[in-house]
């Protein structure tokens, strides 16, 4: 999620929370019912952990495989809440825009999904997923013949030069930092700071294309994931030619299978085919239907209602990025034939209640056990849609990474989900805890927010805490918790993976070289053990790296716990009675948008 990039957090859990911000009281958190549901929740997590391959050229060989019983023709509505936050490919690091792109934009990789949700990177315009040398510091990609973007013009070695260039100028400032910053260290705009703009490039020993077909980025250390990187949204292609730096964002050039028609800000948006699209050169997308109609002032409980009534243009429609409304969760869950018609599955994201420990109030590791062990993590969760919104955590790594361990659970939630409160005692005992003292607890002013806040006050008043409740405002919270000298002890953060790797994570969240204003290192955790694993795990292969993470993992968690791990955050999607193809995406945690289509034309 980066520096690494400091502000991915704050993007990426705004964009979730948008989702979930009603409270309820769902109904089915207990009981036999449920049984089935609780299985297939595990199965999902265990397919959703699996690593990530690399594939080679065959896999990368388009058509993408067919969708059984897929027809051609139609217009799928899409519904959604609010404009999308960007359309340019440089400027995209929230979900929804992530989902769009899949649409219209490529890159030169991008993640292929089977039928049982297990991932490999393959090229996308590239005719393989990379192929590296040097212990991994030099990747090379081999450009796929016949890729033209929208207007016909062939993609060449020159638009990927243009593409990442373009990244270092001051037009993209919302985008996915990580080949820049590899590329170039963490000042990377100092080294283009005009971008591709003033007729200036990266030096050929940095970014090299000898020929029209070929692409080669020479790195200072080993880049394992640089093809699970270059498949992020982010890193698609921007056709030199077709580059309007500002407006681009307002009228980006397609090189996937539906382009720009019709766009009205903060109205509607809609899409039709590309008829530039081949798709013998693109092994993940189809182009079934004809367009996408986007309506994008619909908030989420009329989503809800209108796809719960099926009635209409409604059979024709899918939630995009928003959420089944929790206050409508009981009624889609509670009738079969409405269950049907959902996508369920784990997000990347895991919710923490995490330590300023710069605080003296929270400086001794045994007060955070204590608070760690009181937190009613079920409670928390059931201010979240209840089990279909979310599952108490046992730790700080979501089930959607590769290695992910449902047994691991330093705090007992797993046994005492509603916490410990005899054990925190305890420990506040032992720490010579003085009854009264006072902790300011920072939370987020929307609906969620204020239930976990009372949830989380009536939790540690009852330990002999004073907690001080300071409401921030949604829009500035991550901005104000981000601050190195915030007055607060403790506040709730969330954070998912960039991809299915440990690094996107451990890296961003708590590397003490990322203590700074506005870092995603919110706790200000700066452990010397914990930052050496990081720099280990960043040079090895990902199956090697998985025990270095494992290591850095528990020590965090057990051994230093700068966050409380409260819940790991669930999916549920709505779409119409029509909608074809429908099915939970491992890689984008919503509905899986490349293999849809219309039942009935």
């Amino acid at each position: 999620m980066k520096p690494i990039r400091k502000r991915t957090a704050r993007a990426i859990v705004v964009a979730v929370a948008a989702g979930s911000l009603a409270l309820t009281g769902c109904s089915n958190d207990s009981g036999k019912n449920n049984s089935k549901d609780d299985s297939k929740s595990k199965e999902d997590a265990k397919a959703q952990s699996n690593p990530v391959a690399y594939g080679d050229a065959q896999a990368s060989n388009g058509p993408a495989e067919a969708v059984p019983g897929a027809k051609s023709g139609g217009v799928i509505n899409v519904y959604q809440q609010s404009d999308l936050t960007h359309m340019d490919p440089g400027q995209i690091y929230v979900s929804d825009a992530g989902q769009f792109a899949n649409l219209i934009h490529r890159g030169l990789t991008n993640f292929q999904e089977d039928d049982k949700g297990n991932l490999t990177v393959v090229g996308d315009i590239a005719t393989d997923s990379g192929k590296s040398s040097d212990g991994g510091k030099t990747w090379t990609y081999t450009l796929k013949d016949g890729v033209k973007d929208e207007d016909g013009n062939v993609i060449t070695s020159a638009d990927i030069r243009h593409t990442i260039e373009r990244l270092y100028s001051k037009v993209i400032f919302d985008g996915p930092t990580f080949v820049q910053n590899w590329l170039s260290g963490s000042d990377y705009r100092k080294a283009l700071p005009d971008g591709p703009y003033k007729g200036k490039h990266l030096p050929d020993s940095v970014l090299e294309t000898p020929d029209d077909k070929t692409v080669v980025f020479h790195f200072k250390s080993p880049q394992p994931d640089l093809p699970q990187a270059l498949a992020m949204a982010g890193y698609a292609i921007v056709p030199e030619k077709q580059d309007t730096k500002e407006k681009y964002d307002k009228a980006p050039a397609a090189l996937g299978p539906y382009k720009i028609s019709e766009y009205k800000a903060g109205k509607t948006l809609k899409l039709v085919r590309n008829e530039q699209w081949d798709e013998k050169t693109d092994p993940v997308r189809h182009q079934y239907v004809d367009g996408y109609n986007f309506s994008n002032t619909i908030d989420q409980e009329s989503q809800t209602k209108r796809l719960i009534a099926d009635q209409g243009e409604a059979k024709n429609a899918i939630q995009f990025t928003d959420s089944v409304a929790p206050t409508q969760m009981s009624t889609v869950v509670g009738n079969p034939a409405t269950k049907k018609r959902t996508i369920q599955g784990y997000q990347v994201y895991v919710w923490q209640l995490t330590f300023n420990l710069d605080s003296a109030k929270v400086k001794d590791k045994k007060i955070r056990d204590a608070i760690s062990y009181a937190i009613p993590n079920q409670s928390m969760v059931q201010a979240d849609g209840g089990r279909y919104g979310g599952e108490v955590a046992g730790g700080l790594l979501a089930p959607t990474l590769p290695g992910f361990d449902p047994k691991y659970d330093p705090f007992g939630k797993l046994k005492k989900p509603n916490g410990d409160p005899a054990k925190a005692k305890e420990l506040l005992e032992e720490a010579g805890f003085k009854k009264g003292t006072k902790l300011s607890y920072a939370y987020s002013n929307t609906p969620r927010g204020q239930a976990q806040m009372v949830i989380i006050k009536n939790a540690l008043n009852k330990l002999g805490f004073d907690v001080q409740a300071k409401e921030i405002d949604r829009a500035t919270f991550y901005e104000q918790v981000g601050k190195l000298k915030n007055p607060y002890d403790l506040y709730m953060t969330g954070w998912g993976q960039d991809w299915p790797s440990p690094s996107t994570v451990i890296t961003p969240v708590y590397d003490g070289t990322q203590v700074a204003d506005g870092s995603s290192n919110y706790s200000h955790i700066d452990d010397a053990q914990v930052n050496s694993l990081i720099q280990k795990a960043l040079k090895q292969e990902p199956e090697e790296a998985a025990t270095t993470w494992e290591q850095a993992h528990h020590r965090i968690v057990e051994e230093i716990n700068p966050a409380v791990p409260v819940y790991y955050s669930k999916q549920m999607q709505l779409f119409g009675s029509n909608i074809g193809g429908a099915r939970f995406s491992t890689e984008s945690s919503y509905i899986d948008i490349n293999d849809l289509f219309l039942k009935q034309p």
